[in-house]
């Protein structure tokens, strides 16, 4: 996928908000919205989140009248920051890793070292695991064991340092700034440093903490570090923000390119004061803790995941430099093809920040031609260019932070009618729909907690348009059971897909699922890799096997729907529910 136009970088002039914050509703926000519909029932989660809002409160969004997250947590961080600046150093300064489980260009935990250098202090790092968050963020099992093995990595990285790691365990989410308080003033910790996650949530979990910091006599910095640039430094000449990856891209390109100072490796922590593992010889002993109950694998899935992905930020670099010296410069030519290992498979390690988006870029640079982002080699740039669109999606969140509230980029998508109550959703999940394209790549998903990105995109459309059945069940599915889930890149990629997101593909383009086999597997080599049944089809007819006449298949499902009737089928209700029965 790839899109954006051009324009200057200003920062985008916004009206004032009506809004104090988001737990305040502004007088004028509309006050009936019909919560009884399918979609409340199977898409939010009530046991976390209120119901969904309104079409209305998102157009609150979209204008400027509502106080963003983003801007709750800015708020928070300039009024508090000449009180914290003026905090002297005490006994301590701590470094929470959340998403960013690296030592190498870490931008807080460098931040976090040198203050404690400064002062010539330890420098303490934790990490929260908490059960319920990782339940109210469809985190997948998977993806809580690939974290885990990455922190005992981290520890002992750390450990060599004479840094020690803490992980706390905090079943309730909202206790979570409480919890990180507490140990900073048991530890005798004034100064805190966090990299900014960009969901809803955490937004506003790092303002509150920010401000109860001030209470407790504890300094939170939060960190623009996931981005490469960070939101909000990007939009067009008339100072809106970009919905649109191309144009969008041509600014971020133009950007680093003036301003490469963003592509700034960080260094890695200093050493510990020798006094150190005696003064909290303790928290060196502390336990790698057990999945949670309700996130763990079996112990064959464990061994099998270990294998399949080896977790740190070591690993991480190996595969990027692997890739850069054996694929990246045919990158554009074979990267649509899910069977010919084209790809440099690092979007686990930039989920888990066991690497950065700024290291994988420097890695490419380093063997190109150019210095230039868009320039020499097609491949490299090609790849630069797909990186990018972290950071897009990224941009897409913060500004329109619907997207994080079940609600689409456009609202105006909503009245759709979608399925739900569906054995089709079954078929799908478990790779029996009968079009062996889609279920090859459901059943890689399944076994693996991995899907080419082409198949990504070929199973989103079949749920959305073919089966009609609502693409954030699909989008919660995919969290649910991807070792690489990030909610930013797989709420836009759904999006897309459904022809309901930001720069989507017209809802009346639709994926036939037989010609995206033919065309992206056309020796059928994935498809005999994960759907065993049809291992002996030979030629053209493993794309269709039960239409083209393969013999022996009578353990492959025929297909669940015709392509041509639901093609028709989602033709009419996207125009329905887009109010253009004329059009």
């Amino acid at each position: 996928m790839s899109l954006t136009n051009g324009g200057s970088t200003t920062a985008v002039k916004r009206k004032a908000t009506t809004s104090p914050g988001p737990s305040k509703k502004p007088k004028s926000a509309p006050s009936r919205f019909d919560h009884s519909r399918k979609e409340e029932e199977y898409i939010v989660d009530r046991e976390f989140y209120p119901p969904q809002m309104s079409n209305e409160r998102c157009a609150m969004y979209k204008n400027n009248e509502l106080e963003r997250p983003i801007e709750t947590l800015e708020k928070a961080q300039k009024e508090t920051k000449a009180w914290r600046d003026k905090l002297p150093v005490k006994d301590a300064v701590i470094h929470w890793f959340k998403s960013d489980l690296r030592l190498a260009d870490n931008k807080a935990l460098h931040l976090a070292s040198e203050k404690a250098k400064s002062k010539n202090v330890p420098l303490i790092c934790l990490y929260v695991v908490s059960p319920q968050d990782f339940k109210a963020h469809a985190r997948s099992p998977v993806r809580v064991d690939f974290m885990l093995r990455s922190l005992q990595v981290l520890k002992e990285d750390l450990d060599e340092f004479d840094i020690p790691l803490v992980i706390l365990i905090e079943e309730k989410r909202k206790n979570i700034p409480n919890l990180i308080l507490e140990r900073c003033q048991q530890w005798g910790a004034s100064h805190l440093f966090t990299n900014i996650e960009y969901e809803v949530d955490e937004l506003r979990r790092e303002a509150l903490l920010t401000r109860k910091g001030v209470e407790s006599a504890v300094a939170v910095d939060t960190v623009h570090d996931t981005c490469v640039i960070q939101p909000g430094l990007l939009s067009s000449g008339s100072g809106s923000q970009y919905s649109v990856y191309s144009p969008w891209f041509r600014a971020w390109l133009s950007y680093l390119h003036t301003h490469s100072y963003h592509l700034k490796l960080y260094d890695e922590p200093k050493n510990n004061p020798s006094i150190t593992r005696e003064k909290f010889k303790e928290l060196f002993n502390w336990p790698i803790p057990d999945a949670p109950d309700n996130k763990r694998l079996t112990d064959q899935e464990r061994k099998r995941f270990e294998s399949m992905w080896p977790a740190g930020e070591h690993e991480a670099r190996d595969r990027v430099c692997k890739f850069v010296n054996e694929r990246i410069k045919t990158y554009k030519e074979t990267r649509n093809f899910p069977a010919a290992n084209a790809t440099a498979v690092v979007s686990v390690h930039l989920a888990a920040g066991t690497l950065s988006a700024r290291t994988a870029i420097a890695m490419a640079q380093e063997s190109n031609t150019t210095k230039k982002l868009d320039g020499g080699i097609s491949g490299i740039a090609g790849w630069i260019s797909e990186v990018a669109w972290r950071d897009f999606y990224r941009h897409v969140l913060v500004h329109w932070p619907y997207v994080c509230m079940n609600k689409p980029f456009k609202p105006e998508f909503s009245g759709i009618q979608w399925e739900y109550e569906n054995r089709m959703f079954e078929k799908w999940s478990h790779g029996v729909t009968g079009y062996p394209f889609i279920d090859a790549a459901m059943r890689q998903l399944n076994f693996s907690g991995y899907m080419h990105n082409r198949a990504r995109m070929g199973v989103a459309s079949f749920l959305a348009k073919d089966l009609m059945i609502d693409w954030r069940m699909g989008e919660k599915y995919f969290m649910l059971h991807l070792i690489d889930g990030d909610f930013a890149s797989n709420n836009g990629g759904w999006g897309f897909s459904a022809s309901t997101g930001v720069d989507p593909q017209p809802y009346f383009r639709i994926f036939n699922p037989i010609l995206q086999s033919e065309k992206f597997d056309p020796d059928g080599e994935y498809i005999r890799r994960w759907v065993p049944e049809l291992a002996h089809v030979q030629g053209k007819a493993i794309h269709d096997p039960h239409g083209r006449g393969a013999k022996g298949i009578l353990a492959y499902p025929k297909m669940c729907v015709d392509h041509k009737t639901s093609r028709n089928r989602a033709l009419a209700r996207y125009k329905a529910g887009l109010g253009r029965d004329n059009a």
